[in-house]
């Protein structure tokens, strides 16, 4: 139901979580996780303004990578978002999905 709506499937969002590392190697995965995936938008959290600002750099290499693994599309755009140190990463306000 959710792919006929068009959310990405359970799949697509084990593939983005579970091969993370993966898809943008380790040093970026140390500094930066995905949040959620919704409306087309994957939302990336980094750890502070420089990786945020190399993840924005990489945002068509991470959507192409993503798409390899998973063997189609993955999201449209990829959301940078700054965590707040100490704080857990924020995905998308309930009302957005």
């Amino acid at each position: 139901m959710a792919r006929q709506l068009g959310a990405p499937g359970a799949d697509t969002l084990a593939t983005v979580f579970v091969h993370w590392e993966e898809a943008v190697g380790a040093s970026v995965a140390a500094h930066a996780q995905p949040v959620s995936l919704a409306r087309g938008t994957l939302v990336v959290a980094a750890e502070d303004p420089a990786w945020a600002t190399q993840l924005r750099y990489l945002t068509t290499d991470i959507l192409r990578r993503l798409g390899e693994l998973v063997g189609g599309p993955v999201a449209e755009r990829v959301e940078v978002r700054v965590a707040r140190p100490g704080a857990p990463p924020r995905g998308p306000s309930p009302g957005a999905l």
